[in-house]
Formats: C-alpha cells, sequence, structure tokens
C-alpha cells in the first residue's frame, strides 16, 4: 500500500534497530537479566521486520502526500517510528493468531511459538511487543502537544482490532463447524474491526497526527462514534478508509479462492480452515438445498476432495461475476467519498488531501496476490 522512493525506504528500515537498542537498553537499565534482553532481542527481530512492512511505511507515505512535499530528516524520523509502533502492533496480532489458529508457518519461516522452547512464552512475548510501543511513544513523544492523541489512538485501534479477532473466532471456531452463522453482515462486522482500523485507518490518523490536523473540539484521535464526517476530519478519514479496508479483506478473500498458487505466493487455506470468508458467506446467501448440502458436509475439512466440492459450488452459484460486480461497486464508492473530501484549510489548521486515500486505493485495486 506504501509507495515510497527506495532512498524513503531505506531510511525508515534505519530506523527499527535505533528503536530496537533503545528498548534493550532500557531492559538493561532496569537491572533485566542479560538472557531476558537476549531473549527479547530475539522476539524482537523475529517478528517484527520481516514482513512488507506496508502498514508502517503508509505512515510515512502519508505525510509526505499531506505535506505536499520531501520530508525533513527530522519529519521522516518522526513518521519512521510511528510506523514501527505499527509494525510491533501488527507483530503482537500475528504472534497471537498464530497461537490461537495453531498455525505452522508465517512469513515463510516457523511460526514464533513453534521455535524450540518458546512454545505458550510466545503469550508473553506478544505482550511484550505491545508494550514496547508505549516505551517508545514515551521515550520519542511524551513532550509534543499530541502525545496522549497517540496513545488513545493506538488503544482504541488496538481493542477495535481484538473486538473482530473475537468475532472472529466465535463465528468460526476451526473445531466446530457451523455455517448458519456465517453472513455477509457478519463478514463485513469482523473485516472491519479486525483489519480496517489498523491496517487502513491507523496508519493514516497518525500522519494526520503528525502533520497537524486538528480534531473537531470534542473529538480525539480515535474519531469517536459522536463525532461525524461533516465536523471531525478523522471521522472523515475513517469513513472512507473503513469501506476501503473492507474492500481490501474481500479481494483477500476473493484471492484465497481464486488465485493460483504461484501467482498470490501461497496456498490459499480458508475453506480448510473453516473461515468466514467473503466466499462462502455469498455462496450461502446464493446455494440452492442441493448446494447449502455440499457446503454443509464439505467446507472447513482437511481433505482435498471436500475443498474441490466447495469451490465448485462458488463457481456454480457465480462467485466469480458476483467480485466483478462488488468490486466496480466499491471503486465507485470510495471515489464518490474520496471526490467529496474538502481540500481547503481551514480556521483550525492544514486540511486532509484526497491522494491520501487515492493512492491506497489505486494500489489495491484489481490486485492479483
Amino acid at each position: 500500500m506504501a509507495r515510497l522512493t527506495p532512498d524513503s525506504r531505506d531510511k525508515f528500515a534505519t530506523v527499527y534497530p535505533i528503536l530496537r537498542s533503545e528498548l534493550l537498553e532500557s531492559l538493561r537499565a532496569g537491572g533485566v537479566f542479560p538472557d531476558a534482553v537476549e531473549w527479547f532481542q530475539r522476539n524482537l527481530d523475529y517478528n517484527v521486520p520481516g514482513g512488507k512492512l506496508n502498514r508502517g511505511l503508509s505512515v510515512v507515505d502519508s505525510l509526505e502526500i499531506l505535506e505536499g512535499r520531501a520530508l525533513t530528516d527530522a519529519e521522516l524520523h518522526d513518521a519512521s517510528v510511528l510506523g514501527w509502533c505499527v509494525e510491533l502492533l501488527q507483530a503482537m496480532f500475528l504472534v497471537t493468531d498464530d497461537v490461537m489458529d495453531q498455525s505452522v508457518t508465517r512469513r515463510g519461516q516457523p511460526c514464533w511459538y513453534r521455535i524450540p522452547r518458546v512454545g505458550l512464552i510466545a503469550i508473553n512475548d506478544a505482550c511484550m511487543l505491545e508494550g514496547a510501543i508505549y516505551q517508545i511513544l514515551r521515550k520519542h513523544f511524551r513532550a509534543r502537544p499530541f502525545y496522549v492523541d497517540l496513545i488513545e489512538l493506538f488503544h482504541e485501534t488496538t481493542f477495535q482490532t481484538e473486538i473482530g479477532q473475537l468475532l472472529d473466532l466465535v463465528t468460526a471456531a476451526e473445531d466446530v463447524i457451523d455455517l448458519d452463522k456465517f453472513t455477509l453482515e457478519k463478514h463485513q462486522k469482523i473485516v472491519t474491526f479486525k483489519t480496517a482500523y489498523y491496517s487502513f485507518y491507523l496508519p493514516v490518523a497518525l500522519a494526520m497526527t503528525l502533520g497537524g490536523i486538528p480534531h473537531a473540539p470534542s473529538a480525539s484521535a480515535s474519531a469517536s462514534a459522536s463525532t461525524t464526517p461533516s465536523d471531525d476530519p478523522y471521522a472523515l478519514a475513517q469513513s472512507i478508509l473503513v469501506p476501503l479496508g473492507e474492500y481490501f479483506q474481500v479481494q483477500d478473500d476473493f484471492l484465497d479462492f481464486s488465485a493460483p498458487p504461484e501467482v498470490l505466493g501461497k496456498l490459499g487455506t480458508d475453506i480448510v480452515d473453516n473461515k468466514c470468508s467473503w466466499c462462502v458467506a455469498l455462496a450461502l446467501a446464493r446455494a440452492s438445498p442441493a448446494q447449502r448440502a455440499v457446503l454443509d458436509e464439505s467446507y472447513g475439512r482437511k481433505d482435498p476432495g471436500a475443498e474441490a466440492r466447495v469451490k465448485a459450488v462458488y463457481e456454480e452459484v457465480g462467485v466469480r461475476a458476483a467480485y466483478a460486480e462488488y468490486e466496480q461497486r466499491a471503486y465507485a464508492r470510495i471515489n464518490e467519498l474520496i471526490d467529496a473530501v474538502p481540500e481547503q484549510a481551514g480556521e483550525q489548521g492544514p486540511a486532509l488531501k484526497r491522494e491520501v486515500f487515492r493512492a491506497f486505493l489505486e494500489k489495491i485495486h484489481k490486485r492479483q496476490k
């Protein structure tokens, strides 16, 4: 989702070892034993920097668009620090998600909890990854006027994502297959909470905060339900980025079913893992009694034949055509929302820019993996 130059990406990467050194030194200064410090370093290095870094880089990218120029070194450093805080949050979610799902690999290597001697220590390790966010925020932003806004934003987004994980777990437990729970409405709610807030809204809201975009007088960085897009720029950003995040996840679900592994870069597993994906929710809404019986008998089974039967039902009910229609509608709707963003700065301070949102949209539109 980020579109930075190689130089900006390289500079972003250089901030991680600085933050890691600060975190480790804080442990040493507190008298933490060397073997525990070494463990925390392994935890950080294994789980934080190994992904695509799109969420973290999007903080930098969004701030550069808002400023309308290349960032100063100080601005790039601040944005990179917050970007790495987003990556720490992502790492925490992935470590806990892998434990709950009993996953085997992550990013082409064994999940952290499957590393020898780690096991369920991974739960505490995940807590430390989250705690590191607030250590970093305090060190780098405590004297800034928006410090409390940053704290609230991370707390609120973390809780929203945990709600999404809960919705996912109680709707689609891997060992209890109940397709009556799978609806398009539930899917939308799960992806809004589990994906959209932290993957799309959080990076942009952080960039807006750094860029000096003010809140409505009664609002906070979390864009609470009491504010509306017409009176708060953060609520306006959320009203665009949440549908954008939903579109991204529907894409993800469709590609899990339709994209060849050599294109997707992995095997699709939503069917065998009993996921409440957009594809199965749509198929259930359209299925005949006979097709529903096939889904009930085959979905969530770790059997290639059962998976093939589910995919055959998807083809019969027209999932591919329905997705093409969905993508067209979603793209048009989000563009309309973006076009309605006022770009004139007000009395309170700088304004949003449509390009922040369009950069996200164009990056994911019609993606193949």
